[in-house]
């Protein structure tokens, strides 16, 4: 019987269980922001000073920028899942990670400067 070990080098959580409870985790927040935007939208009246001060509320950067982490976190997880399952050659499994990696940073550096310059 062979019992040889795969380790994942790319993933967060370095094994299965803790990168499947991340993606919940991740889900979840991501979830309960999207409730909480949506009922802002729904409930509030919308105009410009409603929505300013709705942005500029500690409450909602905070929030804001926990969600912009799990997207990334929750991204990264399930890109690397489906790179590493389906793309074969090294070197282009190689290089899409990087992109992915550029990519999420990208969006993350852009959405965290959006956010605390309002």
């Amino acid at each position: 019987m062979n019992t040889k070990v795969i380790k994942h080098a790319g993933a967060l959580g370095k094994k299965g269980i803790l990168d499947w409870v991340l993606l919940r985790a991740t889900a979840l927040i991501i979830s309960f922001y999207a409730i909480y935007v949506v009922s802002f939208l729904v409930f509030a009246d919308i105009n410009y000073e409603s929505w300013t001060r709705f942005f500029t509320s500690p409450t909602t950067k905070v929030f804001t920028l926990i969600t912009l982490v799990c997207i990334l976190c929750h991204a990264w997880i399930g890109l690397w899942q489906v790179i590493t399952d389906y793309i074969k050659p090294f070197a282009l499994k190689f290089l899409l990670q990087v992109i992915v990696i550029f990519v999420l940073a990208s969006y993350v550096l852009y959405g965290v400067t959006v956010l605390w310059s309002v």
